[in-house]
């Protein structure tokens, strides 16, 4: 597994390169930071250049869209994503208009990228924002948009120039806030300020609808026990096994026996702790995020479910043994960072139990 971590690091290392130097190429050299804030107002159009595909990803970009409507609230969001279930994700912000979904697999589908590609630019746009540092093509995009102002960062995987930009060393880590930070700087507005966090803004409806989906998966098993959602899948190194997930519940039971696990199943369909608890099963993100949203709390390792139970505002403890907490954790509201680096992982189950009844205590 390591060495075909370590090949496709080289493989993206080179692709990343090569994008690199065809931006220079053709747009010119790194870009320098602006020292004339953005305008607060005359703004009503606005076009968010979002590359990336994954969930959590995805979901990570929220924060910035209420940001947004919060800064220009008469304004329109339109976003450029390769998320194939961004209408789940965004279909609830009354500020964003229109997706342009780009595939997935971008190469293997040159007509579908060429058609979006002129729809993006034959609308004319305030400001575009390309919110991630890294993104090469985020970049491209907001080059070739028709835009009065153009909002980045200043780094040095970046190239050609924007209206405002602005250096990525003074970003905070974490990929939530970043993107919150670059307007806030670009505005001139303090940027200590709390930071919002995921939110899919699940109705009223939705959650009557996932608290009567969780007591029919229940039934008479909670006992007036608190509820806790256990997801065991993640991709790549960040997979905990079920030979490490099993001590991890036994001791958190042991410690923590007022609460009861219920596992979340992943996209696959097929539980990965022996169906030892109840369980859920659903591939509707909203329907998934509804169940997620009447849990007491959820844990798991970093992985897309995690951010989706923060953006349903469950309490949320991502356990991290391998990624950077910092850049990836959980943040805001009753989400807490189990930190879990060479860690046993009984140690890390009453680690988890006595974080719940620390936050219990404490009524944080």
């Amino acid at each position: 597994m390591l060495k075909r971590l370590r090949s496709s690091t080289r493989v993206n290392d080179q692709r990343r390169r090569v994008a690199q130097g065809l931006m220079r190429l053709f747009f010119g050299k790194p870009v320098t930071q602006s020292s004339a804030p953005l305008p607060t107002a005359g703004i009503f159009r606005i076009l968010v250049c979002h590359y990336s595909h994954t969930l959590g990803n995805a979901l990570l970009l929220t924060p910035l869209i209420q940001e947004l409507e919060a800064t220009y609230p008469g304004a329109t969001i339109d976003i450029v994503t390769r998320s194939q279930i961004a209408e789940a994700i965004y279909g609830q912000y009354f500020n964003v208009d229109r997706l342009y979904k780009l595939p997935s697999h971008s190469a293997r589908h040159p007509r579908t990228l060429l058609r979006q590609w002129r729809a993006i630019r034959r609308n004319h746009y305030d400001l575009v924002i390309d919110p991630d540092p890294q993104s090469q093509t985020g970049r491209l995009l907001l080059l070739r948009a028709d835009a009065t102002y153009k909002l980045g960062f200043d780094s040095p995987k970046k190239s050609g120039n924007v209206t405002h930009a602005v250096p990525v060393a003074d970003a905070p880590t974490s990929k939530g806030k970043r993107p919150v930070f670059l307007l806030r700087a670009a505005l001139g507005k303090p940027v200590d300020a709390p930071y919002p966090y995921a939110d899919l803004r699940l109705s009223d409806a939705e959650r009557a609808a996932g608290r009567l989906a969780l007591q029919r998966v229940l039934g008479a098993r909670a006992q007036g026990r608190r509820v806790i959602g256990i997801f065991a899948n993640a991709t790549g190194p960040k997979l905990l096994r079920k030979d490490w997930w099993l001590p991890f519940l036994e001791a958190f039971e042991a410690a923590a026996p007022d609460w009861q696990c219920v596992e979340i199943v992943p996209a696959f369909g097929r539980s990965l702790l022996d169906s030892r608890y109840p369980a859920y099963f659903s591939n509707d993100l909203r329907k998934l995020a509804s169940v997620l949203a009447s849990l007491d709390a959820y844990s798991s390792a970093d992985c897309g479910i995690m951010h989706l139970s923060c953006a349903a505002r469950t309490p949320t403890y991502g356990i991290f043994n391998t990624t950077n907490a910092e850049e990836w954790g959980p943040y805001g509201g009753d989400n807490r960072i189990v930190h879990a680096y060479e860690m046993p992982p009984a140690d890390v189950g009453r680690k988890l139990a006595a974080m719940l009844d620390s936050h219990e205590a404490t009524g944080a």
